[in-house]
């Protein structure tokens, strides 16, 4: 009896494992029937954008982004520098458009370095655009940023993709981006459902944005430092409580500089997976709201939400599968044909990403960024000893990012 009880249990644990192995080509496939509809015929106004830039103890890796702000086919906008605990004494770039600010005491949090920026605004711009200190803007970021919002799009994510290629490390980063960005981004928004968002590169109507960073998340977050569930999921679990949907533009692209070494995956992955873990509650909320409520949103977001990392998820899969094989054999032959679509799926959806060479060539790494997700694992029970921040190092214009990268990958 118990053991009849145990192999249920086991198999339906199986089960739910197979259906998050499969769920990624079910999302593809329905994508390819999906149309976008934005029009360039709604443009009508050129909205006023707020740029954001939060930068911590080195403002100096934030000068190429600012330069490629203001090279932007767009020109309404303000930029906003947040130089939180940086020596600004030497500070060279000087444009009108530009807005250095120097907290004093230092905030150390990047959400309050946010409502910093906000609180000093010039005057109330229509959208709020977050960039991290290291991205680089496309010229035609804001651009396409103001195409979407003329057709009616509240909050907008942009395609955050590599700027730097020059290791294994860093291509094996981008890999899982490119897969992100398509699976978790592009093809829900296609299907109907929401982007998740990536935690730059994005836009949000002013007053929405503003609604989230008085919400009870973000200010009791403020005292809890690294414990705090990171801002873009915040940002998304409050827009997903409101019913609204996250766009998201392929063309808006913001270049981000992806890790070069095994102590940067270890330092990067322990706290996104201490967010993911942390989030998993309200993951599964918005499953259950989709179902009782009928909000298709609501419910695909939270399954995209709610999966776990792929590293888990596969190595799962295998142990699972090894276990079935002398448990219950026809759900050893469901698993393997489940890794197979997975597996399979990834290479499909780099293909429809257009992924650059590099990341092909860069493959057989993946192994190695996957043991340092694992060691990055162990460092997920205490935040504030093992969370640091991410050093960048990695300095480029734009005008050389487009010298080697000269069009954005587009979808067309």
């Amino acid at each position: 009896m118990i053991i009849n009880i145990l192999i249920t249990v086991f198999t339906i644990i199986a089960c739910i494992i197979m259906f998050f192995m499969v769920l990624p080509f079910i999302t593809v496939v329905l994508s390819l029937f999906g149309k976008e509809k934005i029009s360039s015929t709604e443009i009508k106004k050129d909205f006023d954008f707020g740029c954001i830039i939060t930068a911590y103890k080195n403002a100096n890796i934030t000068k190429p982004l600012i330069q490629s702000l203001l090279k932007q086919n767009y020109s309404n906008f303000e930029i906003y520098l947040v130089a939180d605990d940086c020596d600004v004494s030497d500070w060279d770039i000087q444009n009108e458009k530009l807005t250095v600010l120097n907290p004093q005491p230092a905030l150390k949090l990047k959400a309050k370095s946010i409502i910093h920026a906000i609180e000093s605004y010039k005057r109330k711009h229509d959208y709020s655009v977050v960039f991290d200190a290291d991205n680089l803007a496309h010229p035609d970021f804001l651009k396409t940023i103001n195409l979407y919002a003329n057709n009616g799009h509240r909050t907008i994510q942009g395609q955050r993709t590599a700027k730097n290629l020059d290791t294994m490390y860093a291509c094996a980063d981008s890999t899982g981006e490119f897969y992100k960005n398509y699976i978790e981004r592009y093809a829900p928004y296609l299907i109907g459902s929401s982007s998740v968002i990536s935690g730059s590169g994005m836009a949000v109507q002013y007053d929405l944005y503003n609604d989230y960073l008085n919400s009870p998340e973000i200010q009791q977050g403020k005292e809890k430092w690294k414990k705090m569930l990171q801002e873009d999921k915040i940002l998304q679990n409050f827009l997903m409580n409101r019913k609204e949907k996250i766009s998201y533009a392929w063309d808006a692209v913001v270049y981000d500089e992806k890790v070069v070494s095994q102590d940067q995956v270890e330092t990067q992955r322990s706290r996104w997976l201490f967010s993911y873990f942390q989030n998993l509650p309200n993951s599964t909320g918005f499953v259950l709201k989709g179902i009782f409520g009928f909000n298709f949103n609501q419910l695909f977001f939270g399954l995209m939400t709610v999966s776990p990392p792929m590293f888990i998820l596969l190595f799962a899969a295998i142990v699972f599968m090894i276990l079935a094989f002398f448990i219950a054999p026809p759900v050893a032959l469901g698993l393997f044909i489940a890794i197979a679509i997975f597996s399979f799926n990834i290479l499909f959806s780099l293909y429809l990403s257009k992924v650059p060479s590099e990341i092909w060539k860069a493959l057989y790494g993946l192994p190695f960024f996957v043991l340092g997700q694992l060691k990055g694992l162990f460092k997920i029970g205490n935040p504030n000893k093992n969370f640091k921040h991410s050093e960048h190092t990695r300095t480029v214009s734009i005008d050389e990012m487009l010298k080697n990268k000269p069009e954005k990958m587009s979808q067309d």
